[in-house]
């Protein structure tokens, strides 16, 4: 080449656009997702026949809920983690084979001990399902366009499990025993395990470097205690134990982040939460799953408990809130081409602040259509909201790490899950416990009961006379004290996760 001739120019090649097999894959990726998100949720409906059947006491019921949550939270960092290393797709199948025998002793559990021990096997497998699903798409889908709609895809799968959760739970309770809303684990998991050697190909991280046993450890301390601090907090005020874990917490998460910044090749790239846009899009998808969770923990309650719905009936009033949820983050993939993302996500959560604001508006008043449009404004938000920050979240990070980048989405999610029903659930029992009235004369049993849960009052007050009627009315109008209060603090709520948004997100597209 001569002095005076330019050099040539480099032309970077367009990403290999996925085929019909990339498509067929998605697919079957979707299964556990949808499984994971419904069985968030799915329990809400079956929390009164629960309680009549297994007596749980109200911190017990609770932990029925959560458990299954905050284990998934404690191990989805580690889960990600071992996933880069021996394999996405392996420990994907390892999972499902996991949950889906735990799925089926969880079913058959005679007691609310039992229950929850089931529940807390079924997190630890689920924590291996959601962060390798992710991290695939990463690394099937290489063009831009079609990884953000296949992650919208995903986002829609797991906003819309966690939204139909209680629409399936419903419509096998109207049928079957409680124990049926795990059995669904056992056909949406085997086609997983049949098709997904056939159409997911193995990813793993090329250069994963040593296992970090200690970070791996610290990571599950700071995550598991976080969430169990909050609990117990939640539950039993703040009280030593529950100052205690916090504490500890934060101690291990500390000295987790220390050791990540100084080791050569670290489990997680803590430099990772300096970039707006991905520390931002985590915390949006964490508020988005506390907003979702919270308003189903009571909404399902008051159709059936307030209302006297049958349980089939409550569970269609959410249709129009599911198919909102679904439209939502489809739809936005085509918005996010002309609008800023940013901007995207701060309308979509102000469409979610609404329909708690609709709620703590209306209090008493709100009639079961109220609920619907609630619903449907929550669900508009939810879709949106999680299919771009989940997009942004993977974008911010190269393939070989997309799992420990996915397993802190999760973790966000998971987290959501577990606030949304420990501090919005637990706040909706402490202003129900002190705004209940028990009527003069009422039996000392009925009124422990009534007193623990609205659920454990329609059951004790069940053929109890005039005296049962007038103290099922009372905890009745607590309950829906505690829907006002909780609808408050949802709308502030989703009014930070506005602000987040606005600060970190905007301009945030390639």
């Amino acid at each position: 080449m001569s002095p005076t001739q330019p050099p040539a120019a480099t032309v970077t090649p367009a990403p290999t656009r996925a085929g019909a097999r990339a498509w067929a894959a998605l697919a079957v990726l979707m299964l556990p997702v949808l499984l994971v998100s419904i069985d968030i949720t799915a329990l809400n409906f079956a929390l009164p026949e629960i309680a009549v059947a297994l007596q749980p006491t109200s911190a017990q019921q609770l932990w029925i809920v959560d458990a299954y949550s905050l284990v998934l939270a404690t191990l989805l960092v580690a889960m990600g983690n071992l996933g880069d290393r021996i394999g996405r797709r392996r420990i994907l199948l390892i999972g499902a084979s996991g949950f889906a025998v735990f799925s089926v002793l969880a079913a058959f559990a005679p007691t609310a001990e039992l229950l929850i021990a089931a529940r807390a096997a079924i997190g630890f497998f689920g924590a291996t399902l959601m962060p390798a699903t992710l991290a695939l798409l990463r690394t099937i889908f290489l063009d831009r366009q079609q990884r953000r709609l296949a992650v919208a895809i995903w986002a829609t799968a797991f906003s819309v499990g966690s939204a139909a959760g209680p629409i399936v739970g419903g419509a096998l309770l109207a049928h079957f025993h409680w124990g049926a809303i795990f059995l669904i684990a056992v056909p949406v998991l085997l086609p997983l395990l049949v098709f997904a050697p056939l159409l997911v190909d193995e990813s793993r991280d090329p250069a994963p470097g040593p296992i970090d046993a200690i970070g791996i450890a610290l990571s599950m301390l700071a995550l598991g205690g976080l969430a169990a601090g909050i609990k117990e907090i939640a539950v039993a005020g703040l009280d030593p134990l529950g100052i205690g874990l916090v504490l500890l917490a934060v101690l291990a998460g500390w000295v987790f982040v220390r050791r990540m910044r100084r080791v050569a090749q670290p489990m997680l790239d803590v430099g990772l939460f300096r970039l707006p846009q991905f520390s931002g899009a985590l915390l949006v998808n964490l508020l988005s799953v506390v907003a979702l969770t919270g308003f189903l923990f009571f909404v399902t309650q008051h159709l059936q408990l307030v209302e006297s719905m049958p349980v089939l009936d409550a569970a269609l009033v959410l249709v129009p809130g599911v198919v909102a949820m679904i439209l939502a983050g489809l739809l936005v993939v085509r918005v996010v081409r002309r609008v800023d993302p940013g901007v995207v996500v701060v309308v979509a959560l102000a469409s979610s602040m609404a329909a708690y604001g609709m709620l703590a508006v209306l209090g008493e008043d709100v009639t079961i259509v109220g609920i619907a449009i609630a619903f449907a404004l929550l669900g508009v938000g939810i879709g949106a909201a999680e299919t771009i920050s989940n997009d942004l979240i993977l974008t911010a990070v190269p393939p070989a790490k997309a799992g420990a980048a996915s397993a802190l989405s999760e973790t966000a999610y998971e987290f959501g899950a577990v606030l949304g029903t420990t501090l919005l659930g637990g706040l909706l029992t402490a202003v129900y416990r002190a705004t209940l009235v028990v009527p003069v004369g009422t039996d000392a049993a009925m009124a422990a009961a009534a007193r623990e849960t609205l659920g454990g009052a329609v059951a004790a007050t069940e053929g109890a006379g005039p005296t049962g009627e007038r103290l099922l009315e009372a905890a009745r109008i607590a309950f829906d004290h505690g829907v006002i209060a909780t609808s408050v603090s949802g709308a502030v709520l989703m009014l930070a996760a506005m602000a987040v948004a606005w600060w970190t997100l905007r301009g945030s597209d390639d």
